[in-house]
């Protein structure tokens, strides 16, 4: 059974899972991270336009799913990359989109 097409004229959702709290949404409502190698450092860069190269992880926009993936170690598994992670570029990025309380 196919969903009527949405505003974005597919015809069914494409899921993917946070890499933080494991649960399966729309890739419309995740944002996507790349790792860029930077000299002796590995840094988790938002991708925002959805086109950067290189194997992609997928994460809630969340303080929580930043520290649930962060505590499980899930940004190495996901990309496939060893050694230490800047996260400061992701975390400015949701710092950013968290309202304020």
């Amino acid at each position: 059974m196919t969903r009527p097409p949405r505003e974005t004229g597919r015809l069914t959702e494409v899921l993917r899972t946070c890499i933080g709290c494991r649960e399966r949404a729309d890739k419309t409502t995740l944002v996507r991270v790349v790792a860029a190698r930077e000299s002796d450092i590995t840094v988790v860069t938002p991708d925002l336009s959805r086109s950067l190269p290189g194997r992609g992880a997928h994460l809630h926009p969340t303080a929580r799913c930043l520290e649930l993936a962060t505590r499980r170690k899930a940004f190495g598994r996901a990309l496939r990359v060893e050694g230490p992670l800047d996260l400061t570029r992701l975390s400015a990025m949701i710092d950013e989109a968290t309202p304020a309380e």
